[in-house]
């Protein structure tokens, strides 16, 4: 009898929605502010569909109902074409 081998989406343990101080987005620049996650993450795919390297990020962690301080950061080289994208949308 032969075993299956389980295959894994994605690789590695998927990333939260809203990186609470994550260091790795040290220097990234912000492109917008939310007070709500799903808004944030919206914008955040958005962005990333059209090939900005973007992501959600907060100092502190949301409320039970994802409410907080929610920033929509890129790095510093993609911070005018995501800017340029979220104003005309």
């Amino acid at each position: 009898m032969r075993m299956r081998r389980l295959r894994f989406l994605g690789g590695a343990a998927k990333d939260p929605a809203v990186a609470i101080g994550d260091p790795r987005f040290d220097g990234w620049e912000t492109v917008s502010t939310f007070e709500d996650q799903g808004t944030a993450v919206a914008w955040r795919d958005q962005l990333r569909t059209l090939g900005v390297d973007a992501a959600c990020v907060a100092d502190h962690a949301l409320d039970r109902r994802g409410y907080g301080d929610i920033y929509v950061v890129v790095p510093p080289g993609q911070w005018s074409r995501a800017n340029e994208i979220l104003e005309n949308l």
